[in-house]
C-alpha cells in the first residue's frame, strides 16, 4: 500500500481533471471494443465490458506504466476464439487464470527484458495474420450473412461465407456501410469525438427506426446485457485441467507480455518516460488472474487506446482507473439500450481496428529487403492465417534462431597470417606459397566460436595445416564469446598439436572466453606461460621453441629473426644464440 500511495505523491486537483477528461474519453471508445472484440472471440458481450473495467483498474493501479490502459485487444481475438471451441468457455477463463500466474512469475523472475529479443519480423508478421483474421471474421457481420458455422480454420471460414453468399441481408450492409462512413468521417473532420461511438450510435438509431426488427442485435444474437456487476466465481482448477490448459495459457502469457510491454514502449516514446517492465508484468498478471474469476477474458495493454490517453492530456494512473469506472457506469446505466446494437454495426469498428493493427507499411518496408528477416515476416505470417498463433510464433521464433545462428557462423573467419615485414603488424595477405614458415602457424581467429561456427574453426586450422609445426600461435583478440561447443573444438585442436609433439600459443584472448577455459582445465592444461597479451610477445615465445637446425637455409623468411636463422654456417647462432637474438630485437 505504500507503494501505490508513493505512485500518487504530489498528485493535484489539476492532474486530477486532465485524467478524468482523457479517462472519459478513453472510456468511451473503450466500451464498443470491449464489447466487439468479446463477440469475435465466440464469448457473450458482457464479458468483454467486464474485462474492460476490472482488468483496466488493475493495470492501471499495478502496472508498471502510468499511461498504460489495459482491456481485451484484438490480438487475443483468434487465440481466444479458438480456446473457446476447442476447451470452452469454462477452460477459457481457467486458462486465462494460469496464465495471470504466469505473468507474475515472469515478472517476479525479471524476465520482462527478455522480449526485446523478440525479433521485430515476428512480431509483425504475427500481428499482421492476427489483422487479417479478424477483418475476415466481420465480413459475416458486416453482410448479414446467416447460417454460419465458426471453424478454428482460416479456409474453412472462408468457405462458410462462400457456401452461405446467398443469405446476405441487405439491411445490415447498409447499417455497416453507415457506421463505416461515420467512423470516416468523424476521425477525419472531428477527431476529437470517438469515430466508433459515433459510428455505433448513429447506426443503430437508424437501423431501428428504418428497419425493426430486420437487422441481428446482440440481444437477437447473444441475449439482453445485464445492467448488475459480474458474479464472483472461482472455476474448478484440478491438476489434470492445468496440464491439459498449461499451453493456450502459455500463448495468452506469452502474447499478453510482448503486447503490453510493446504498448508501454510507445508509451515512453510518446511521453518520454520510462516504464518498468517486470512490474508492468506482474500488473498485467494480477489483472489475469482476477477478471477470469468475474467472467472476464484475457486482458493485456492496449496501445491505440493507450495513444489515445496519453494524447488527451493524461498525467497519473488515475486516467486509467477512471475509463474503468465510466465502463462500469455505462453498463449500470444504460445496458439495456446497449443490447439492441445491431451486430452489423459492430463489425466496421472491428474492421478498421484490423487495418490499424495490420502494420502494412512495417510488412512492406521488410518485404523490401529481400533478407532472411523477410522470409520469417512471411512464414509467422502464413502460419498464423493458416494454422495459428502458437504455431506461427514457435516456428517463427525458431527460424529466427536458425537465420541468426547462420550469420553468426557466416562471420567468423580464420586465417592464416604472417607479419608485415614493412611494419610488423600482422596480416593475412602476407602468407604464400614462397612466404610460410614451416615451424611456426600463426591463425587470426575473429567472431564468436560458438555451436554455430565451432566445426568451422577447427576445420579451418586441421585443414590448411598441410604439415606439422613445432609452434601454433592463435590470435584470438576477436574472440567475444566462446560456449562449451566452441572450448570442445578448441581442446581438440590442442590435444591433437599436442599429441605430435607441438606447442600451442595463444595471444590476446578476452575476458569471456579465457573464463570458459580456466573453468573446464583447458587453460592449465595448455599451459600459462603459453598465454600473451600481444602478438609479438607471442611469437618471440616461438622462436625460442624452434628446431634451429631446420631454420639454416631456409629462404622462406617469414620472421624478421628469419634472416639471421637462415645463415648457413649457423656462426651467429653458435656465438650468440637464439635468445640473444631475440633480446637484441627487442
Amino acid at each position: 500500500m505504500s507503494k501505490l500511495r508513493e505512485r500518487f505523491n504530489g498528485y493535484t486537483t489539476q492532474h486530477f481533471r486532465k485524467d478524468l477528461l482523457s479517462g472519459l474519453i478513453v472510456g468511451v471508445i473503450a466500451l464498443p471494443l470491449g464489447m466487439a472484440f468479446a463477440i469475435a472471440s465466440g464469448v457473450k458481450p458482457e464479458y468483454g465490458i467486464y474485462t474492460t473495467v476490472i482488468a483496466g483498474i488493475l493495470i492501471s493501479v499495478f502496472g508498471g506504466s502510468k499511461f498504460q490502459i489495459g482491456g481485451p485487444t484484438g490480438a487475443f481475438v483468434p487465440i481466444l476464439l479458438g480456446i473457446v471451441m476447442t476447451y470452452g468457455y469454462e477452460n477459457l477463463l481457467i486458462a486465462g487464470f494460469l496464465a495471470g500466474i504466469l505473468l507474475i512469475l515472469m515478472g517476479v523472475f525479471k524476465l520482462g527484458s527478455l522480449i526485446k529479443f523478440i525479433p521485430r519480423p515476428v512480431t509483425i508478421g504475427f500481428t499482421s495474420g492476427i489483422a487479417v483474421i479478424i477483418f475476415t471474421g466481420q465480413i459475416a457481420n458486416f453482410l448479414g450473412i446467416t447460417g454460419i458455422e465458426k471453424h478454428e480454420g482460416f479456409i474453412a471460414n472462408l468457405n462458410e461465407i462462400v457456401i452461405h453468399l446467398d443469405t446476405i441481408n441487405f439491411y445490415s450492409m447498409i447499417t455497416a456501410i453507415i457506421c463505416f462512413l461515420f467512423i470516416l468521417l468523424t476521425t477525419k473532420y472531428f477527431p476529437k469525438i470517438p469515430g466508433p461511438l459515433m459510428g455505433l450510435m448513429i447506426s443503430s438509431i437508424i437501423a431501428s427506426l428504418l428497419f425493426p426488427g430486420k437487422v441481428a442485435t446482440i440481444a437477437s444474437t447473444f441475449g439482453q446485457i445485464p445492467n448488475t456487476m459480474p458474479h464472483f466465481h472461482f472455476p474448478e482448477i484440478t491438476l489434470e485441467k492445468i496440464q491439459y490448459l498449461l499451453r493456450p495459457a502459455l500463448v495468452i502469457a506469452v502474447l499478453g507480455g510482448i503486447e503490453s510491454l510493446l504498448s508501454a514502449v510507445v508509451a515512453d516514446g510518446m511521453t518520454g518516460s520510462r516504464h518498468n517492465s517486470n512490474r508492468e508484468l506482474i500488473g498485467q498478471g494480477i489483472a489475469n488472474m482476477v477478471t477470469p474469476l468475474f467472467g472476464g477474458i484475457a486482458a493485456t495493454g492496449a496501445i491505440a487506446r493507450t495513444a489515445t490517453n496519453i494524447k488527451n492530456g493524461a498525467v497519473s494512473r488515475m486516467s486509467g482507473v477512471i475509463h474503468g469506472v465510466v465502463v462500469l457506469l455505462v453498463l449500470l446505466l444504460f445496458a439495456p439500450y446497449a443490447s439492441h446494437i445491431p451486430l452489423a454495426s459492430m463489425a466496421p469498428i472491428l474492421m478498421v481496428v484490423a487495418w490499424n493493427m495490420s502494420e502494412r507499411k512495417e510488412f512492406a518496408h521488410v518485404l523490401m529487403t529481400k533478407t532472411s528477416d523477410s522470409v520469417i515476416l512471411v512464414v509467422t505470417f502464413l502460419l498464423t492465417v493458416f494454422t495459428n498463433l502458437t504455431i506461427a510464433v514457435e516456428a517463427g521464433l525458431l527460424l529466427a534462431v536458425l537465420l541468426f545462428v547462420k550469420r553468426m557462423s557466416d562471420t567468423l573467419t580464420v586465417v592464416k597470417a604472417l607479419p608485415d615485414p614493412s611494419d610488423q603488424k600482422v596480416r593475412p595477405y602476407m602468407v604464400s606459397e614462397g612466404r610460410d614458415c614451416p615451424q611456426v602457424s600463426l591463425y587470426t581467429i575473429e567472431g564468436p566460436l560458438f555451436f554455430g561456427a565451432a566445426q568451422l574453426f577447427e576445420k579451418s586450422i586441421m585443414d590448411t595445416i598441410h604439415h606439422r609445426p613445432n609452434v601454433l600461435i592463435l590470435r584470438m583478440g576477436k574472440v567475444p564469446y566462446m560456449d562449451i561447443t566452441g572450448e570442445s573444438n578448441l581442446t581438440s585442436i590442442v590435444r591433437h598439436f599436442q599429441r605430435h609433439g607441438g606447442t600451442i600459443v595463444i595471444s590476446g584472448i578476452q575476458h569471456q572466453p579465457k573464463e570458459v577455459i580456466q573453468r573446464t582445465g583447458l587453460y592449465d592444461e595448455i599451459g600459462r606461460g603459453h598465454f600473451f597479451e600481444h602478438t609479438g610477445e607471442a611469437i618471440d615465445f616461438a622462436l625460442l621453441n624452434l628446431e634451429q637446425n631446420k631454420c639454416i637455409g631456409c629462404k622462406h623468411y617469414a620472421f624478421q629473426e628469419c634472416t639471421s636463422l637462415s645463415i648457413p654456417s649457423g656462426e651467429n647462432i653458435k656465438e650468440k644464440g637464439l635468445e640473444d637474438i631475440i633480446l637484441a630485437k627487442s
